[in-house]
């Protein structure tokens, strides 16, 4: 009896921003789906990025995507850079001739980042930083790579932010150039998924909820294995979730041939978790962006049902 073949066998994704956190979650998913997976980034084992962030790289992103059954191959790339992006998107063409799924994860802007300052406080260079860093690089990616994923129907365009279209556009997310940075992909994707439909091709938004980041546990002084206590410092850490839900949730969406039904829309990882049915590591599908407003409101709300 043969094995049957992985749901993603045979097609090309493109991990923009792969080095640590979701795009790393992200791309070993898809390579355990089947998938070759280009990833991306700054840091790699020779240079740092001005993130400062040593520890992660995108030769060890690449290594995790080929044990967990894929192809992973790391391609430092400055996605402010038109020219290193057209030859990494010349790269893959020459290599494989398609791009079936393309990930715009880059970020990279979370130490420029003073919560309660106002936009004529904050730092006006590191503001305009975070919006290069934030939009600026997907649309560089997105003018150098939609030509190859359009080649065929079923392509599929996943922009990465923090929050969905429900809980940012009521809210201020905090600091005016984060709040721009971070619903700025918001739209992309809408816009987006009108310009690929004709195609056959999807675009959609796509966040986790509160993510435990290698950078975020850090912060919060624990460690994967006892990231409940991180609740001391903040209460809503109890609905964090690990980076491996939102990897599947990414996966689930190149994986699915009904995904056109997304077209345009902000998703989320909880929602994906119930739509499709996979769960985080612990075996639970937690939902941020139920579980925060409702946590707002009345601090008293029961977490398990959110879980």
């Amino acid at each position: 009896m043969n094995q049957q073949e992985p749901p993603l066998s045979g097609r090309v994704a493109l991990v923009a921003g792969a080095t640590r956190g979701a795009g790393r979650a992200i791309a070993v998913e898809l390579g355990r789906a089947g998938a070759t997976v280009y990833v991306t980034g700054r840091t790699t084992r020779e240079q740092v990025s001005e993130v400062g962030r040593s520890t992660e790289t995108i030769e060890e992103t690449a290594e995790l995507v080929t044990a967990a059954g894929g192809e992973g191959i790391a391609v430092p790339t400055d996605h402010l850079v038109p020219e290193q992006v057209q030859a990494l998107t010349e790269r893959i063409d020459a290599d494989h001739g398609r791009l079936d799924v393309l990930v715009n994860d880059v970020w990279g802007g979370d130490h420029l980042l003073v919560f309660h300052q106002k936009v004529w406080e904050a730092n006006l260079a590191d503001g305009l930083r975070m919006l290069r860093l934030g939009v600026e690089t997907h649309i560089i990616t997105t003018h150098y790579a939609v030509p190859l994923l359009i080649r065929r129907p079923g392509g599929l365009l996943i922009e990465m932010t923090d929050g969905t279209n429900a809980y940012n556009g009521p809210r201020y997310r905090e600091h005016f150039h984060y709040d721009l940075a971070k619903c700025a992909p918001l739209r992309m994707a809408f816009t987006l998924g009108e310009e690929l439909k004709e195609k056959g091709c999807t675009a959609v938004a796509l966040t986790p909820g509160f993510l435990r980041s290698e950078a975020m546990l850090e912060a919060f002084g624990v460690t994967e294995e006892n990231w409940q206590e991180g609740a001391r410092v903040e209460p809503s850490f109890v609905i964090a979730e690990s980076p491996l839900l939102v990897g599947r949730s990414a996966a689930a969406l190149a994986g699915d041939p009904g995904v056109a039904r997304f077209n345009g829309q902000s998703l989320s990882s909880g929602q994906l978790a119930r739509e499709y049915g996979f769960t985080d590591a612990d075996g639970s599908q937690p939902d941020a962006w139920r579980y925060i407003p409702d946590y707002q409101d009345d601090p008293t709300v029961d977490v398990a049902r959110y879980r």
